[in-house]
């Protein structure tokens, strides 16, 4: 019966890990690769931020802003001590609170995590805001106050950084899964 289920897609049941299933039964093997997947994508997108901001704040800050493509993209650091478009700088804290609550919530959800997509959408969100957070804990003027580093300026938009924009692509896939009715467990469901 599991492998009926595994070849006409239906995920297998996250009790089976639960029940001591081992590597021969697919369900063990099945919700770790997923979790794996989520980590590995946090990963990737919190190094690429960091090293980006590293680059940005030896290279950049203070610094004329250097332009890509024409004026159209340019790279200018600046700090932002608010949220997306420098929204609400008087509450730095409560932004950084967010972001923490945001990566407890995914490391809980891991645990029922049997869907890829929901795995890179989870690991994209987890790396954006463990990068912002770092800035908030570790930048001036001081812990849990930080100023975020952002540097991508488009023409007419805001400033923003690599770890913003994890954190868009994240949610963008989890709305674009949600509207599908795929779940994070790897279920479907029709509303």
């Amino acid at each position: 019966m599991a492998e009926a289920e595994r070849i006409i897609g239906t995920p297998d049941t996250p009790d089976a890990d639960a029940a001591g299933a081992g590597p021969e039964q697919p369900g063990a093997p099945r919700g770790r690769r997923r979790i794996a997947v989520l980590f590995t994508v946090a990963v990737l997108a919190y190094a690429l931020d960091l090293i980006s901001k590293l680059i940005v704040v030896a290279k950049l800050e203070h610094h004329e802003p250097v332009e890509i493509i024409g004026d159209w993209l340019r790279f200018e650091a600046i700090r932002n001590a608010g949220a997306a478009f420098g929204f609400g700088e008087a509450f730095t804290i409560i932004f950084t609170v967010i972001a923490a609550a945001v990566i407890v919530v995914i490391a809980r959800l891991a645990r029922k995590l049997y869907s890829l997509p929901w795995a890179v959408a989870l690991g994209l969100l987890l790396g954006g805001a463990l990068g912002n957070l770092t800035d908030r804990i570790f930048r001036s003027p001081g812990v849990f106050e930080g100023a975020v580093v952002d540097f991508i300026a488009p023409k007419h938009f805001a400033v923003f950084n690599l770890a913003d924009s994890a954190i868009v692509c994240g949610g963008i896939l989890i709305v674009l899964l949600s509207f599908r009715g795929l779940d994070p467990d790897g279920t479907v469901h029709k509303d």
